[in-house]
């Protein structure tokens, strides 16, 4: 079993917030592998299904980002499992717009969600970082980052979003290679 862990804030004023493209992530791949229903476990939203053979377990955290780490923690107690089967799917600033790039430990790039889970269970935990871009100033990066996807994005953000769905398989194989490499071919324009 592997926990699939997307990170966002909770609630509707939150939905479309670059912060929340991991939620985003989750609520695609729930959708397109035919996920079963929302239950409310560890502090937040869980969904079970699989991918090609393996049975993955989607988490969003309810507990705000900065908390995340308390509700992963929990799953990965209560199913026994290393932090090896964890994935993480969060918002990246130093990657551009559409971008996904998968890798395992790493420095925090100072998300919060990502500095929770590395309190809880170490920095040595798989990434799937999707781009969001850097605004140019660290004085504008608070504003893009808690901000709306604009509607210009929209198509965008759809496209990259099925196509972290449809290459999830590679992702649950545990190849991340070929899912960067297969992402990136559907991406092409």
């Amino acid at each position: 079993m592997q926990i699939w862990t997307g990170l966002g804030n909770p609630g509707p004023q939150y939905a479309l917030h670059r912060h929340n493209v991991g939620f985003m992530a989750c609520d695609v791949i729930a959708e397109m592998h035919g996920f079963g229903p929302i239950q409310k476990k560890f502090s937040g939203w869980v969904q079970e299904g699989r991918i090609g053979n393996e049975k993955i377990l989607l988490l969003k955290p309810a507990t705000y980002m900065n908390e995340s780490g308390r509700s992963v923690a929990e799953a990965l107690r209560f199913y026994k499992l290393d932090v090896e089967a964890l994935t993480v799917f969060h918002d990246e600033l130093d990657l551009a717009p559409f971008k996904v790039k998968v890798r395992t430990g790493g420095g925090l790039a100072g998300h919060n969600g990502l500095r929770s889970i590395n309190q809880h269970l170490g920095p040595d935990f798989r990434r799937v970082r999707i781009g969001i871009g850097h605004p140019g100033h660290k004085d504008r990066v608070h504003g893009h980052v808690l901000g709306n996807y604009a509607k210009a994005e929209m198509d965008d953000l759809a496209a990259m979003l099925g196509a972290i769905a449809a290459e999830a398989e590679w992702l649950a194989r545990g190849d991340d290679a070929r899912f960067m490499s297969d992402m990136a071919l559907r991406l092409q324009d």
